[in-house]
């Protein structure tokens, strides 16, 4: 196995907006952040991932930028910046871009002049089309609901956007479009910023001729459908050859739709592409059976299913690439809430184990923020406690216009499944606005602050901050957890995670009880092993009370 520094490493990801307010304007901002470096580092992390923080007009948070070497008056100035930068890197932290080059904001300035004419320097920087009989160029949806097509009269053409609107779709089969995409690039890490995460970089490439998609036609097989086109290794290696390669980088992809093989094309270890993908299988499980739905759904993960994903990723990347572990992130509801289970008599339990069993496993982990507190989702009950520009027109488009689904199930599914629920402000204490901000936030705390929240955390020797403490350390101590290879245990089991770590002469089992039942499962566990951490005080062998998750060194 090939050490690299990011393989090392635990990335702890910051959403701006909603991390920590230091002007009491309502909206987190850069000098929060820098105000809360300590409390990262003390957690035992090695790099952040900042999402969008550059000029935008918000229509989805950032991730419509308009001007990418400038930064969001709302988070604060350059000089900032080059503050929180200055002061990650003494604490050694590394910082993380969140690049989004797949789109851009109709306001940025290469739309604003494409769309004038076809004649215009920028005419070929989009994906522009004729009409076709007096309609959109083909049959493509939005991820965020509705056509992918938006008519421009004065080209009297339509422009492609794989998400809202005001996120047109840059072409990269225009090499000006690459190169400025590059300069771009070394412009942050001359910054001396210490990577990026790359939003939906296997949209880049769109299929040739852009054919219709076959039925049945919706958001998502209109996703898979473009996803990992016939040039993305193209335009990667020839980021990687022009950009990448001249600074000490950590690079993730987020690929939807891709899987373990397309991972190692981009990902392998003699690619020369990025270090990791993330992977949307896992997070994808339990779709609602009703296709035009998609995602949007309120049944449990299916345990074995989702050990057959995780496992074929663990498996398939094994020795050919790297794995990135997550369980929720900006776009996922919270990981207790999805996975586990947020009651109150089990949320703390079962928020260790799912912490145990990602964390022992083979990549590079990531903590979304106040996943490490065991932050819930937000339980909303009405559409107006919704801001994310996905929910609201999906419960427009299935609710008022399609009628698929009544309010009442809608609201269910968002509760269950907005992007929302990641998105409410982080939970310093139990004071006004979760000791967030002084005055009322951009978007409404989350009901439980004044009992879940960092400060109680912190107070606490067995609080879910000090088990992730501890994971992260052990990832730091052992080679094995950082480069073992994975051995899949009873993948039918449909109660109990279990699997081995492998490295050199040693082994790790690790067990997870995904149930609130006590369970029995022996692996040899009570003999010739060592425990190296549990989320309950003593250890009873073979016995697996609710949400038990355990971790030994097999020792013969």
């Amino acid at each position: 196995m090939t050490k690299q520094w990011f393989k090392d490493s635990v990335v702890y990801q910051i959403y701006p907006m909603s991390f920590q307010d230091s002007n009491n304007d309502g909206i987190g901002d850069l000098a929060g952040i820098t105000q809360r470096l300590q409390y990262i580092h003390n957690l035992g992390a090695d790099v952040i991932w900042l999402n969008p923080i550059y000029v935008s007009p918000n229509k989805d948070n950032g991730y419509d930028i308009a001007d990418y070497r400038n930064i969001n008056p709302n988070y604060g100035t350059m000089q900032d910046f080059e503050d929180l930068l200055q002061q990650a890197h003494r604490l050694d932290l590394k910082i993380m871009m969140d690049l989004v080059v797949n789109h851009t904001s109709d306001q940025h300035v290469w739309f604003k002049e494409s769309r004038k004419n076809q004649t215009n320097e920028y005419a070929n920087y989009y994906i522009w089309r004729d009409p076709v009989d007096g309609h959109e160029p083909n049959n493509w949806l939005a991820a965020f609901g509705g056509s992918a097509w938006t008519y421009v009269p004065e080209r009297k053409q339509y422009y492609l956007h794989m998400f809202a609107e005001g996120q047109p779709d840059l072409n990269w089969e225009n090499l000006e479009v690459r190169e400025a995409v590059f300069d771009i690039e070394r412009f942050w890490l001359d910054k001396g910023v210490d990577g990026f995460r790359m939003d939906v970089i296997n949209l880049i490439s769109k299929p040739e001729g852009l054919p219709d998609v076959t039925e049945p036609v919706t958001a998502g097989t209109t996703m898979d459908f473009v996803a990992d086109g016939h040039r993305l290794n193209e335009f990667l290696r020839q980021m990687n050859d022009e950009v990448l390669s001249k600074y000490d980088t950590i690079t993730v992809g987020e690929m939807p739709s891709s899987t373990p093989e397309d991972a190692i094309k981009y990902t392998g270890l003699d690619s020369h592409e990025l270090n990791m993908v993330f992977q949307f299988e896992h997070v994808s499980l339990s779709p609602n059976p009703d296709v035009r739905l998609g995602k949007w759904n309120d049944e449990p993960i299916n345990l074995v299913e989702l050990k057959a994903s995780l496992n074929r990723w663990q498996i398939g990347l094994d020795g050919k690439g790297w794995n990135s572990l997550y369980w929720n992130n900006h776009d996922q509801p919270r990981a207790v809430s999805r996975f586990g289970n947020d009651q109150p008599e089990f949320r703390v339990l079962s928020a260790k184990m799912l912490a145990t069993t990602l964390h022992m496993m083979q990549g590079t982990p990531y903590v979304y923020q106040g996943e490490e507190l065991g932050m819930t989702n937000g339980h909303f009950e009405s559409l107006e406690q919704y801001e994310d520009i996905e929910s609201v027109n999906f419960y427009h488009e299935f609710v008022d216009e399609q009628k698929i689904v009544d309010s009442a199930t809608m609201l269910k599914y968002l509760a269950n499944m907005s992007r929302d629920n990641a998105r409410t402000p982080m939970q310093w204490n139990n004071q006004q606005n979760a000791g967030f901000s002084n005055v009322t936030p951009w978007y409404a705390p989350n009901k439980n602050y004044t009992a879940i929240n960092a400060e109680n955390v912190l107070s606490d020797n067995d609080s879910v901050y000090y088990h992730y403490q501890k994971l992260i350390q052990l990832r730091h101590d052992s080679e094995i957890v950082r480069y073992g290879t994975f051995e899949a245990i009873d993948s039918e089991d449909n109660q109990v995670y279990a699997y081995l770590r492998h490295y050199k002469e040693q082994s790790v089992l690790v067990l997870s009880n995904f149930t609130d039942k006590v369970v029995t499962r022996d692996y040899g566990q009570t003999k010739f092993s060592e425990l190296l951490i549990n989320n309950y005080l003593d250890d009873q062998g073979t016995i697996l009370r609710p949400y038990e998750s355990k971790v030994y060194l097999l020792t013969k």
